[in-house]
């Protein structure tokens, strides 16, 4: 990256930093997802920077990828896990948080967990550890805790435009010598008093573009060229889309996901049903100097 890329991603890390504050003051028991989602995604673009990918709402034993739909009526409960990333010309920083909207000591404890498992993780990173010490280091303070690791959730390395590109960052031991010595990386350990595991569950509302399909609705062409052009390789939703063109765009991402053109995210949920907590951070690792970007 040169000068002028890295500063668009420490832009974004400002953002990030900022909106991540503001979602803690307005995050509120019982009120609607979508409208939470809203705010944040709309406090991103007032500060100058774009949905990376959606605002994912997830309560509970739903670990990843619960975005609110268009005319979404849950309500915030429990433990919420809050995950959004900023995008800047397509250099993006992932950040993520956790809030006990219950008031239950458990709750409490599970988050503390997941922040520490991230603190320690970030030492570990700086101090040259490889992948597979830098996952140990997390299951290890889980296990202080009397919790797991999430195994088969991890870390991402970010480039422009992709969100999930090249190495992973395990949440385990997964035995990698890899040392990360320049890129940018997303670390975010999932921490649960279950199994440690996750399944797919119903379907997001979340799209990526894989590739260009043969699309001949015209309807349905002139939304995928949308997407194309809007969202590139970044992970979209329908309730964004449905702002644009109206509920009528729900026939259309049938119409261009059965092409074969796009992947839908299926929601992620803890193997047995236990409550999960998330942290994130993005970090800017360069000639050994790790830089805290979110």
């Amino acid at each position: 990256m040169n000068i002028k890329e890295i500063e668009k991603l420490r832009k974004a890390g400002i953002i990030a930093r900022e909106v991540r504050e503001y979602s803690k003051k307005i995050i509120k028991k019982d009120e609607l997802l979508r409208e939470i989602a809203d705010k944040i995604e709309d406090k991103i673009v007032e500060l100058g920077g774009k949905p990376a990918f959606p605002t994912t709402l997830c309560i509970n034993e739903v670990a990843a990828h619960y975005t609110p739909s268009y005319d979404d009526e849950t309500k915030a409960e429990g433990l919420l896990k809050v995950d959004f990333g900023i995008s800047v010309d397509g250099f993006v920083a992932d950040t993520a948080f956790s809030v006990d909207l219950d008031n239950i000591s458990e709750n409490k404890k599970l988050i503390k967990a997941s922040e520490e498992c991230l603190a320690n993780a970030i030492k570990a990173i700086e101090s040259g550890k490889n992948l597979g010490e830098v996952g140990a280091k997390i299951q290890e303070t889980a296990e202080e805790f009397g919790g797991n690791s999430i195994k088969n959730l991890s870390g991402h390395q970010i480039e422009k435009y992709r969100l999930h590109a090249g190495i992973t960052i395990p949440n385990y031991d997964n035995k990698s010598n890899t040392v990360l010595n320049k890129g940018v990386y997303a670390i975010e350990p999932f921490i649960t008093f279950g199994t440690g595991l996750v399944y797919d569950g119903k379907p997001s509302g979340i799209y990526e573009l894989k590739r260009n399909g043969a699309i001949r609705d015209r309807n349905a062409r002139e939304v995928f060229e949308y997407i194309l052009e809007e969202y590139q390789t970044l992970p979209f939703c329908s309730r964004w889309l449905v702002k644009k063109f109206g509920t009528r765009v729900l026939l259309s991402l049938r119409i261009i996901e059965q092409s074969g053109a796009l992947h839908h995210f299926a929601q992620l949920i803890e193997k047995s049903k236990s409550i999960v907590a998330q942290s994130e951070h993005t970090l800017l690792v360069s000639d050994g100097k790790v830089e805290v970007i979110t």
